[in-house]
């Protein structure tokens, strides 16, 4: 990787990073006592920089070092290696409740801070001690994480060398912070054809970037771009986990409630800026205006309730050996959640209208990110596992998910 594109949150020890405000000293100070405080109190200030970011082709460099000052890139760690323990299923609310701050302030930032907390939930899930020490370590140290699984017909697969060690063939699609992580999780075929897990310094090993793959709708600040990992090498101290482990349920499926959340952070930014246009309009005692709030306003705070939900199911203490149920019920968030966001955003179009649309509103690039990160995979094949799952129970519906 070309040095000019090593993130710059290693240039300096977190602790000698400052924010610019002095009023952002309570992100830093929350940040040690509750992560989804220190989201909040952040989420404003993304806002207010997203804008500048949001071209195609550019990265948030510096929403990251914030988030790294507010020790957002380190609270999904346990608390022994200098996290939050947002991994624990206990803390499943807390991690949500983070995410959707996060993508309140802004979409990109929250794809990409999803896919950095999922890297070391995973890591921790799956890897050897000395490994999780290890990276760890380069949590703190500002590297970014993220996790790259997405491919074409190029795919990526490992090459065994006589020296134990594996050459990389292939590509990446979609490989969110392209250029930017350091430490990406990255998943490829053995061969034998079984699907492996493994960490990549791209600070240290070749990669080549191709940002003409990326040329999207929305979602432009997170240089998705396609990678090329030929020629790349790792050891096995870079294998995480067992062959096969990366789709290991409940946790492949169940995490669709982490984006989920994202999701349900950029239906609030939209509602928000729909009720601060209207203000600005003078257009509030309109009695139309009102009934679409108040629409909106359900719309949101059900999405809340289905967030509490999913942490709730997901932290009980048989969700994992109840896989199914747990992603039966990961599924029906992430399709209530879309329904959600879809209907949010054909509210608000009819509250601002054209005018509400047109650039340098906010909103304009808010409707661009959301619709395109709503496109997740699978959708219909999701709500129809949830629907498979439902038929070959027998249980009364008022107990279907062990509610008390």
């Amino acid at each position: 990787m070309p040095a000019e594109l090593i993130s710059p949150l290693l240039e300096q020890p977190a602790s000698e990073i400052t924010l610019s405000e002095s009023s952002d000293t309570e992100v830093v100070e929350a940040a040690v006592f509750s992560p989804p405080m220190a989201a909040a109190a952040l989420a404003p200030r993304l806002a207010q920089q997203a804008a500048a970011s949001d071209q195609v082709g550019g990265f948030p460099e510096e929403e990251f070092r914030w988030l790294r000052t507010a020790s957002l890139l380190t609270a999904p760690l346990s608390g022994d290696l200098g996290g939050a323990d947002l991994m624990l299923p206990n803390r499943t609310l807390e991690l949500l409740q983070t995410l959707r701050h996060v993508g309140r302030g802004n979409l990109a930032v929250g794809r990409v801070y999803e896919g950095h907390a999922n890297a070391l939930m995973l890591m921790q899930r799956h890897g050897r001690a000395e490994q999780i020490k290890k990276w760890a370590a380069d949590a703190r140290k500002g590297h970014l994480f993220g996790v790259w699984n997405t491919q074409a017909q190029d795919g990526v697969r490992l090459e065994a060398l006589p020296n134990g060690r594996f050459r990389l063939h292939g590509s990446k699609t979609f490989g969110s912070g392209a250029g930017h992580l350091t430490r990406p999780l990255i998943t490829g075929a053995l061969p034998d054809g079984s699907w492996q897990m493994f960490i990549l310094p791209t600070d240290e090993q070749p990669t080549t970037v191709d940002p003409s793959f990326w040329q999207p709708l929305g979602m432009q600040a997170t240089a998705s771009f396609r990678v090329d990992l030929t020629n790349a090498e790792v050891g096995p101290e870079d294998l995480l986990g067992q062959p096969g482990d990366y789709y290991q349920q409940p946790g492949f499926s169940g995490g669709a409630i982490r984006f989920a959340a994202v999701q349900l952070g950029g239906a609030e930014a939209v509602f928000d800026e729909t009720r601060r246009f209207l203000r600005d309009t003078g257009r509030t005692d309109d009695p139309y205006q009102r009934m679409r709030l108040g629409e909106l306003a359900v719309l949101i705070e059900s999405g809340n309730l289905w967030l509490r939900g999913a942490a709730d199911h997901a932290s009980r203490p048989d969700a994992d050996a109840n896989a199914d149920a747990t992603v039966a019920y990961a599924n029906l968030m992430r399709t209530a959640i879309e329904d959600i966001c879809l209907r949010t955003l054909q509210l608000a179009e009819r509250c601002v209208g054209a005018r509400g649309l047109l650039r340098p509103e906010p909103f304009e690039r808010l409707h661009r990110d959301l619709t395109h990160y709503l496109r997740q995979p699978a959708p219909d094949a999701a709500v129809a596992d949830a629907g498979r799952f439902v038929l070959e129970q027998t249980t009364p519906a008022y107990s279907l998910w062990q509610h008390d």
